[in-house]
């Protein structure tokens, strides 16, 4: 068995470390250190540093006789810790591989492939860092003047928009007068806070006849979409309070003390969401109130793009222009309630005919619902609703309303139909909320006074966005009325709150005639008090000159023209025609 010894170890008196010469301690101790092994000399005060410095660089780091292997980590040839290793032994240990070796902090950047060429790259090693820092400079000056440009067109479009309000659609519903006297103005914010239950209204009268819808509307798509028929001898009605047979019997008979249409009662209780100007004209008599249209009143008529944020064309013969928009609406409205019936004869009568036409004449689709609510102990509430059809649902008939929207010009809207009805019906939806909210509100307001087991939505769009005349159907949807107002926020309670305070104000009022209008710049309503002649023979619009007053060619009539209207619609339409 071999035994291990230790070589004999020279001690130093000196300091640390082997002496200087082993020789001169232990000369007769044959050393057993290696040969030409230098030592760093340091003494106890001076701090530790690099074992090993490969940060310097060598002349003949790398000859050309042998390429770099790129392995790092050994030393210099002439390094004074360069030892004659095997090179199969210790493959990291071969001086020639020296130059491959580079620390973190020292390696130059490397240049892109493809970027700007700097000079004077290897003599200043900042250049690369300071590039940095001018182009994040000139980001940030770039992003400070893009904001800049787009706060300059925000604020000139904004400066636009207002003034297109101004001129059009910020115009007053009726002209004020200077004899009249201001009395109240209500702002809408005042309207948020009311709240008013009312118990289930009863049936006191059911007038009309209603055809069945057709389910197979429900079926159609953008890609098999169908024509907007015309119904030309179909006559509609639009027939105020006091002009209603059926209503003045009922208030001879005592039955309310307030009385309204449907139409009138959803203009009061989604006022808040409204945005044009609109009046209704109040008639106090005994102490009875009525409440009324004007002749040619915008109530006829249907908004598009009230909300929207989206300039429409200022000039009133404009396609695209507010007001021929609402007559185009309205008359899209009025057919497609017709189209989307079976249309075979056989029709759902009730209690008594329609009131408003005359023996022998064909009359749309409609029912009239005369209901009542109790508004106080001793007041209560008569108004006239409406439903367009019937369907039969496990053996048993459930009242709808037919309502259309129109689409006109997909860049108004920002969602073209044709493309995103069938894939993003939430979308278009969505954005009809957002630049219809008060005519999507007033609609469902109706169909929740007429207990409307349904209400139908259809969309409907231009054949082509030029042409006014001629319209599809893309599709029609289905909603219950209150599951949709919940989804567009309309509390049934407020609306009743915001009728319920009008009436009270009403009340309090004297004898006479008087006219609430929607302020034409701010969100308010102002109670006027006008002479009892006032607006018998009162027109909104200005007659056109004689040589514009040409009929259109029968070509181009909108679809649908009712013969038997009894307001100003048909005259309107004429007039936007021309």
């Amino acid at each position: 068995v071999g035994v291990f010894e230790v070589g004999a170890v020279p001690f130093n008196p000196d300091g640390w470390g082997p002496p200087d010469s082993t020789t001169a301690t232990a000369p007769s101790t044959t050393t057993t250190l290696p040969l030409h092994v230098p030592f760093a000399p340091f003494s106890r005060s001076e701090k530790l540093g690099r074992i090993a410095d490969f940060t310097r660089s060598f002349a003949n780091a790398n000859p050309s006789n042998r390429p770099s292997s790129g392995k790092p980590g050994a030393a210099s040839s002439e390094s004074p810790f360069d030892f004659s290793l095997d090179l199969d032994t210790f493959p990291l240990a071969n001086p020639e591989d020296d130059s491959s070796f580079r620390l973190v902090d020292a390696k130059p950047p490397t240049r892109p492939k493809f970027g700007p060429k700097w000079r004077f790259n290897q003599h200043r090693p900042q250049l690369p860092q300071r590039r940095d820092e001018e182009v994040e400079a000139r980001k940030r000056e770039a992003e400070k003047e893009r904001a800049r440009r787009d706060r300059l067109y925000n604020l000139n479009r904004s400066n636009q928009n207002q003034q297109r309000r101004e001129a059009a659609i910020f115009k007053s519903s009726v002209d004020i007068q200077p004899e009249w006297n201001m009395l109240d103005q209500i702002p809408f914010s005042t309207f948020s806070k009311l709240s008013f239950s009312v118990p289930e209204p009863e049936d006191l009268l059911l007038c009309g006849a209603l055809e069945y819808y057709d389910r197979s509307f429900d079926r159609i798509t953008p890609k098999n979409e169908r024509r907007l028929e015309r119904f030309k001898n179909r006559n509609f009605f639009k027939v105020t309070t006091t002009d209603d047979p059926v209503i003045r019997r009922l208030a001879n008979e005592d039955k309310a003390t307030v009385f309204a249409t449907d139409t009138i009662l959803a203009t009061l209780m989604c006022a808040p969401r409204s945005v044009y100007s609109w009046d209704i004209v109040i008639q106090r008599v005994g102490n009875k109130l009525f409440f009324d249209k004007r002749d040619g009143s915008q109530l006829d008529l249907l908004s598009v793009h009230e909300t929207s944020q989206e300039p429409l064309p200022e000039a009133k013969d404009d396609i695209n222009s507010a007001y021929s928009l609402s007559v185009e609406a309205a008359y899209i409205n009025q057919n497609f309630s017709q189209q989307v019936l079976v249309r075979d004869g056989n029709k759902v009568s009730f209690d008594e005919p329609n009131p408003f036409a005359n023996e022998g004449d064909e009359v749309a689709s409609v029912a009239y619902r005369y209901r009542r609510w109790k508004l106080d102990n001793d007041m209560y509430l008569i108004a006239r609703c409406e439903v367009q059809s019937v369907v039969e649902v496990n053996n048993q008939k459930s009242f709808l309303t037919l309502n259309a929207l129109n689409e006109f010009d997909p860049k108004y809207s920002g969602v073209d139909w044709r493309q995103k009805l069938e894939t993003q019906r939430g979308a278009v939806l969505a954005t009809e909320l957002k630049n219809n909210a008060n005519k999507l509100a007033k609609w469902t307001a109706q169909s929740i006074l007429a207990s409307a087991d349904l209400m139908k939505l259809g969309y409907v769009s231009r054949v082509h966005p030029r042409d006014h005349f001629n319209h599809v159907i893309l599709g029609v949807v289905g909603y219950k009325p209150r599951d949709f107002a919940a989804q567009i926020n309309l509390n049934t309670a407020n609306m009743w709150g915001i009728v319920k305070s009008i009436v009270d104000l009403c009340m309090k009022l004297n004898e006479g005639k008087y006219v609430l209008v929607k302020d034409p710049s701010k969100p308010q309503v102002r109670i006027y008090e006008v002479p009892a002649d006032a607006f018998e023979n009162d027109y909104v619009e200005e007659p056109l000159p004689e040589e514009e007053q040409v009929q259109p060619p029968a070509e181009d009539t909108e679809a649908g023209e009712p013969n038997g209207t009894t307001n100003d619609v048909e005259a309107k339409e004429t007039e936007t025609q021309t």
